[in-house]
């Protein structure tokens, strides 16, 4: 999709295209929808990630908790999936599902939010050494580790699907 388009959608169409890049959450592109013309993919991502995280704590932990488990078996949004697929958690052994499982439970109940990090050129023990370096991070480091790391997983994604 070129960007010249996305500038003259709608806000209907816009976040039609676009309300999948922040996970479960359309309204991020809603707001972004707001700064149209964007002159470049990081415009308009930067824009995206400003409505993101300018939307209130609340609501900033809710985007954060809309994200899944790094190797669940439920069904996930098709950017995560793609990007799981990539980083070979959708071929993990039982053995290396439980461990992830147990590594995802005990991150959720100290942090109460899922463990996020862009997989993308990752394997499977570059995620695994990532989860067990980070839960020995405060909570106030974590949200912004999240934070950065969700900037991260949504730049990518619209650097896929948009040309300037």
């Amino acid at each position: 999709m070129k960007l010249d388009l996305l500038n003259t959608m709608s806000r209907e169409a816009f976040m039609e295209a676009l309300g999948a890049i922040f996970e479960h959450s359309p309204w991020v592109a809603e707001l972004a929808w707001e700064n149209k013309p964007f002159r470049s993919i990081e415009q308009l991502h930067e824009s995206m990630v400003n409505a993101a995280y300018t939307a209130g704590e609340e609501r900033v932990l809710v985007l954060i908790r809309e994200h899944p488990d790094l190797a669940t078996r439920i069904s996930i949004g098709e950017y995560s999936t793609k990007e799981q697929q990539g980083a070979g958690l959708s071929q993990l052994t039982p053995e290396e599902f439980e461990q992830f499982a147990a590594m995802n439970r005990q991150y959720t109940e100290k942090f109460g939010f899922p463990f996020i990090l862009a997989v993308r050129g990752k394997s499977k023990a570059d995620i695994k050494e990532a989860m067990a370096a980070r839960i020995g991070n405060s909570l106030q480091e974590e949200l912004e580790e999240a934070k950065w790391q969700i900037a991260r997983i949504t730049f990518l994604r619209l650097n896929d699907l948009i040309e300037e």
